[in-house]
């Protein structure tokens, strides 16, 4: 999976049309290979982002779960932690 897109459901608070619309992107980029589309691409990829920032919104809103909202920060700080960890082995102290 890409590493930039983020789990967005059963957050609090609850996600925003701005992160839903970056993860779309994301996707997109991805899956196409462009980082930026070109001038001859850019309607199809454009479309192809609202139409998947347009499904995701639909399928976290159709989406139950009993858990508990998980809280946006601690879990930032709790991929911190890994990442930090990660790029650290390995390096000489």
């Amino acid at each position: 999976m890409c590493r930039n897109i983020k789990p967005l459901f059963n957050f609090e608070p609850p996600v925003t049309e701005d992160e839903i619309r970056a993860a779309s992107w994301q996707f997109v980029r991805k899956v196409s290979g462009f980082n930026q589309p070109s001038k001859a691409n850019e309607t199809a990829f454009m479309t192809a982002v609202d139409e998947i920032t347009a499904v995701t919104r639909t399928l976290l809103s159709s989406l139950e779960t009993n858990a508990p909202a998980k809280n946006r920060e601690a879990e930032a700080a709790k991929a911190q932690a890994r990442s930090t960890e990660r790029f650290s082995r390995g390096t000489a102290t």
